[in-house]
Order: C-alpha cells, then structure tokens, then sequence
C-alpha cells in the first residue's frame, strides 16, 4: 500500500501539486486538473509540459483522475466526448506509466429522468465499448462509487462487475462518498472489496442535516476498519487523498491559496499518522 492524492486539491498550479507531494514524501500523485484543465483533455503542449516537470522531479502518476461518466454529465449526453477522452487518456497514460484511469457512470438526467432500466443498460453498453478499448489499449477503468448508475448502490456496482466482465474494468472506492449517500460504509467496502484496485481517501460525518468533510477517522466513513482491513489483505494500490476541505474542486470551489496548499499537507499527513498507528 502506497500514499497518493488528488493533487489539484493542494494548488492548481502543477509546480505547487509536486511540492505538496515532495513535502510529505510520496512518490506518487493522482493528477486531476492543471490550471483548471484535465490531464486527459488538455492541449498535448501542456500535457508535455506537465509531463516533463513531473518526471524532472522524480515522481509518479498512480492514476488520472478522468471526466468520463463524471457528475457534470448526464445519461442522455453525448457519449463520444467520454470515447475521446479515452482514446486521448491512453497514450498519455503509457507516457506516464500509468495503469489506472479513475471514471463513474453517468448521472441520470435530471429534467427528464430514464427509467432504472433504460439508465442501467444504456451505463453497460457505454462501459462495454470503454473497457473493449482500455483492454486493447492496456490499461484499466477503475469505476469510482460516486455520481452515476453504479454509485447508487453496491448492488449495482456489483452488477457492472459481473456485467462487463473484462479485466480492464475495475473498482475504485471512495471512503468517504458512501457516508452523504445513507450508504453503509463496511458493506460497501467489504462487498465491493475483490474487485477494488485503487482507493480514495475521503471522511465524512453527519451534522443534523449537513453532512461536513472531516480529517480522515474523524468522520463516519470507518477509515480506521477499513484501513486495517487492507493491510491484513495485503493491498498493494495507492490510498490517495481527497480531502474536500480547502477545496472541492469539481464544484468549483478553490480555497485561498497558502490554506489550500496547507490543509492537503496536514490531512496527509493525519492519514500517515493513522496509517502508522494501525501497523503498530
């Protein structure tokens, strides 16, 4: 088990993303957006650019953190953005060596919604041609349990498993977006948990009827279980932080600066700690 996290969460600037990393010591990052671009839509000039002043610093990519079936989009849309977000994603991910490409499975449409059964077939047929292609071109989706049709339930995560059935389709689970959902973290976990190759860290707890983002084991999502559960397991992917604090950067929100920067170190630094204390 390694350390990484969503590193726009600590600046937006990719020179301010690596220094986060270096300061605590992790040899990975999980790139999202760079000045508010998306490693797998941005222009290739700056791709390159990023590239460079990644690898220059001796870092890694755990994985791209992709906008295919994301929350800003719907059921009904077009699909082939997320076709060329893909075929784009692919060869920049072997310029990294990267392995891991982080999607979800599309939001219903919130004017006019799709039947449960017209949603969920329309999410299979899209994510059978996506992970056709991931296959042939090596690398793998990791399905994240958030906004979209296999997020809604670990039922349903599990049926796009069985569904797909391809080695290029994988989970990814998100410790802290099961608590918001009224989901039940440990099932959820422990059900979904043979298929999961890669994992966010995020806490959440309940305030009347907010629900508040927290420092990772001081809200509801039950990091402390679950993180012992992946090293007794002997999970050897990335935990990788999102802290959603500061910053939450997909609904916009960009803390000040120097706080943004300083929170992401701090709540890597907490995760270390209580990673620490459960090996002891």
């Amino acid at each position: 088990m390694f350390f990484s996290g969503i590193s726009d969460e600590a600046g937006q600037a990719i020179e301010t993303q690596i220094k986060a990393h270096q300061e605590l010591g992790w040899a990975y990052l999980e790139v999202r957006n760079v000045d508010g671009e998306n490693l797998a839509l941005m222009p290739e000039k700056k791709f390159e650019q990023v590239y460079e002043k990644v690898t220059a610093a001796g870092l890694k990519v755990s994985c791209f953190a992709g906008c295919i079936g994301n929350w800003a989009k719907q059921i009904s849309g077009d699909f082939s953005s997320d076709f060329n977000e893909l075929k784009t994603a692919i060869p920049r991910m072997h310029r990294f060596g990267t392995r891991y490409l982080r999607i979800m499975s599309w939001p219903n449409d919130t004017a006019q919604p799709w039947s449960e059964a017209d949603w969920a077939r329309e999410v299979i047929r899209r994510l059978k041609v996506l992970s056709k292609m991931a296959e042939d071109g090596g690398v793998v989706l990791a399905h994240e349990n958030c906004s979209g049709w296999g997020g809604e339930s670990v039922e349903n995560s599990l049926l796009l498993v069985e569904e797909i059935n391809s080695p290029a389709f994988k989970l990814l689970y998100d410790t802290g977006n099961v608590v918001p959902h009224g989901q039940d973290p440990w099932e959820f976990y422990t059900r979904t948990r043979p298929y999961t190759v890669y994992v966010h860290i995020k806490d959440y707890r309940r305030e009347g009827e907010k629900f508040v983002a927290t420092f990772p084991g001081e809200g509801q999502g039950m990091l402390r279980e679950i993180l012992s559960d992946l090293l007794a397991s002997g999970y050897q992917g990335a935990i990788s932080i999102e802290p959603h604090l500061a910053s939450v950067v997909h609904e916009g929100k960009v803390g000040k600066e120097e706080v943004a920067y300083q929170t992401y170190l701090t709540y890597g630094r907490k995760l270390m700690k209580l990673v620490e204390s459960i090996r002891k």
